[in-house]
């Protein structure tokens, strides 16, 4: 977008006579009631970060609109740990908790609206509400998403300036955060590390979104079943889950793997510009992301035809092998990497029995780790309002942590076997099998929140028949 009243060389002008004809006899604007979803969690996670930096004034911001081409710019999407701490969609905002008493008070710093006496509302092609909506403002910004106090964005280089005392900022989002904020990695790198671990527990409200988001994915996955009967492209097959994804969310929240036949060996396929064969494999890798911005991250490796092929069948199966394996090693006090090791045993000792690796446990050392030619990634992640969550979290607290209940990881294991793959034999060559699932860490176990997806063979086989089917009577 260009800059606030830019012109460019496709405007018209604006004559005085003009200005003043717009700026007149407009109703007086109504005051929206109310307050942001789910205000009261957000303040408790303020309340808790401030806690935990007592004393100390805290800048998170989060971040601006990024160019795509020229004066057009991609859809905004705020970022994570701003979101997470206010519920605002609005870009160019800053959040600070300034030191008061024994904890903080909660400042927003927001586009002012000047309303239509402003001729800005309409010369102003990157925020004039003409051309791009109606903000808040100050005043309904404080009430609505619940913070003690709210200013204009003009004051904040002002603000950021007189800053006196201890302070830490989440950095590499804001231009102008940075540059008015002297850098100090040893307290700015361990603000944002907090962040992240804030977000490793989920309550239930977040897992009431993430499920919400499942399960709009699990319907933009029939979309696709529905549309494999005719579909000639992996475009179409992003395009449909898109649909999806917008009419009932905020986007997809990642972009959408669409990967056919030997597509499905590269693990993040996403230029899906290649052709459905009634033979191959679909591999997709897609989720929703919901209004809250939580998001699904699912994946099912459908037969395009509706029927698996006997190698795509042993492949499949033992991928299959591999995550439930992996269920099990889900509870709390296990391991983080606990489920990824019992799914590489399980897929090793698979391919030992197929004849392409020689002997598992040789494959499975430390120093060897031959099994990851066929299967490069580990199995699980953190989800929620990323789709890699908690990404900033330190490797002992995550990684190399403990799953703790409240937690919302997935489980994915692949196998992917490259066309040119002279270790494997030709059958194979050219087939690519993932299956994933977002699992809650219970206090017992594990409760798997996209179980309604079918995984096993013939359960995919029926589920794709019964689309298939349904879809058939409406046409009928």
């Amino acid at each position: 977008m260009p800059a606030e009243n830019e012109r460019a060389s496709h405007d018209p002008a604006n004559p005085e006579a003009l200005l003043r004809f717009m700026t007149q006899r407009w109703a007086k604007p109504r005051p929206q009631r109310g307050q942001v979803k789910a205000a009261a969690a957000h303040k408790a996670r303020r309340v808790a970060l401030g806690a935990a930096f007592p004393g100390e004034t805290l800048v998170v911001p989060t971040g601006h609109e990024k160019i795509r081409a020229n004066d057009t710019a991609f859809r905004f999407r705020p970022g994570t740990d701003f979101f997470y701490l206010t519920g605002s969609h609005e870009p160019d905002s800053v959040l600070v908790l300034v030191p008061e008493g024994e904890g903080h008070k909660h400042v927003l710093f927001v586009e002012p609206n000047p309303g239509k006496t402003d001729s800005t509302f309409f010369t102003d092609r990157a925020k004039g509400e003409l051309w791009v909506g109606a903000r808040r403002g100050v005043s309904e910004s404080a009430a609505w998403f619940g913070v003690d106090e709210a200013h204009s964005l003009a004051t904040l280089p002002q603000f950021l300036t007189a800053v006196t005392g201890p302070f830490r900022a989440l950095r590499g989002i804001s231009g102008l955060v940075d540059a008015r904020l002297k850098p100090q990695s040893d307290k700015d790198t361990p603000f944002g590390q907090a962040l992240s671990e804030q977000r490793l527990l989920k309550d239930k409200a977040e897992v009431a979104e993430l499920s919400a988001a499942i399960a709009a994915s699990k319907r933009g996955f029939e979309d696709v079943i529905r549309r494999l009967s005719v579909a000639k492209s992996e475009r179409e097959v992003e395009g449909v889950f898109g649909l999806r994804a917008r009419c009932e969310g905020n986007d997809v929240g990642y972009g959408t793997i669409a990967a056919a036949g030997r597509h499905a060996c590269v693990l993040h396929w996403t230029k899906n510009d290649g052709p459905l064969r009634a033979d191959d494999l679909l591999l997709l890798d897609a989720g929703v992301e919901g209004h809250s911005l939580y998001t699904a991250d699912i994946t099912r490796t459908l037969p395009i035809s509706g029927r698996f092929s006997p190698e795509q069948r042993e492949m499949y199966q033992l991928v299959l092998n591999a995550q439930r394996a992996a269920f099990r090693e889900v509870k709390p006090g296990n391991d983080f990497l606990a489920p990824n090791r019992a799914a590489m045993r399980v897929l090793a000792y698979g391919l030992e029995g197929m004849g392409i690796l020689r002997d598992a446990e040789d494959a499975l050392k430390e120093e060897h780790q031959f099994y990851r030619r066929y299967t490069l990634h580990n199995v699980s992640h953190m989800l929620g309002l990323d789709v890699h969550d908690c990404a900033r979290a330190r490797e002992e607290t995550y990684k190399f942590g403990k799953l703790q209940a409240g937690m919302v990881l997935t489980v994915e294991p692949g196998l992917y076997f490259q066309p040119d793959d002279l270790t494997v034999p030709a059958k194979y060559r050219g087939i690519g099998v993932r299956i994933e699932d977002d699992l809650l860490v219970t206090a017992t176990g594990y409760r798997n929140l996209s179980a309604s997806l079918p995984s096993d063979t013939a359960a995919v086989e029926r589920w794709m028949a019964r689309v298939w089917r349904a879809a058939a009577g409406q046409a009928g």
